[in-house]
């Protein structure tokens, strides 16, 4: 199954009409009730979650009928559709609205993630910021890029690749179990900075422009990762879960770490996770 850049484009489109129509209109609007708790305080859906994705996911039908349709708030109601990823000739994967919390308390930290996969392997990429209304995007094998909304396309590059002791990014080490939790808490000192922003389209925006050098995150959701690994992969990163592992979007779990290249992920790896 060949994605072209024709396919992106009408799958950017999609992504775009929906964040305008069903996102933008409530952010800092949401009504009484428009934001619920799903597995805990920290994992919340709004309104705008559920409209956006009951938006796009009908337009994908209708512009990708062959495609199978895995969404995060789906997937909450149906899990079984993740077991689609990985046989699946066509897949898009959406997170609707990625850094739900941030939405909902006002901060404007939030973004769409869509993932394109062939037969669990991720092809595109997207990233889009409805708030300045840009783009991070990629297509296996193409690269990656920056598309500004006066329409000004750069290409992306990762950071150059340091020493552990000086290199920045993310760690979102709270969803680890115990004693990882504890131990990669303990090792942050051994990185220059760490920071988390709770919106991985934010982080991976920031490690593909080459802004920060890493990023470590343990819950390996497919609408929080595909996107980014792929946009970051062809932005010249390397990544692997922490096992040394190849990623792939079938995955949940296995922790992933990202960094500029494979020499700094074993430096990395050695100082956060050992």
């Amino acid at each position: 199954m060949n994605f072209a850049r024709a396919d992106l484009d009408r799958l950017c489109a999609i992504i775009a009409e929906a964040a305008a129509a069903e996102i933008m209109p409530r952010f800092r609007s949401l009504e009484s009730g428009g934001v619920r708790e799903k597995t805990s305080a920290l994992d919340v859906v709004t309104d705008a979650d559920e409209k956006a994705e009951w938006r796009m996911r009908d337009a994908i039908a209708k512009a990708f009928p062959e495609a199978a349709f895995v969404g995060e708030e789906s997937v909450a109601r149906d899990p079984s559709l993740l077991d689609k990823i990985a046989g699946a000739n066509l897949a898009i994967i959406i997170d609707p609205v990625d850094g739900t919390s941030n939405f909902a308390w006002g901060l404007p930290l939030f973004g769409v993630l869509g993932a394109v996969t062939v037969k669990g392997e991720t092809v595109a990429g997207i990233i889009y910021d409805p708030v300045s209304h840009d783009w991070r995007l990629a297509l296996r094998g193409t690269g990656a890029w920056a598309l500004a909304s006066n329409g000004t396309a750069r290409d992306l590059k990762v950071a150059r690749p340091g020493s552990a002791a000086s290199m920045t990014g993310i760690a979102s080490w709270y969803m680890a179990p115990e004693p990882l939790r504890s131990r990669i808490a303990a090792n942050l000192p051994k990185v220059k900075a760490a920071f988390a922003y709770r919106c991985a389209a934010y982080e991976y925006r920031l490690i593909c422009d080459g802004h920060l050098h890493f990023a470590l995150h343990y819950k390996l959701m497919p609408w929080d990762h595909a996107a980014g690994v792929l946009i970051h992969a062809e932005a010249g990163g390397y990544c692997a879960r922490f096992d040394a592992s190849p990623y792939a979007p079938s995955q949940t779990a296995g922790g992933l770490l990202l960094a500029p290249d494979k020499v700094s992920w074993q430096a990395l790896h050695a100082a956060l996770l050992t």
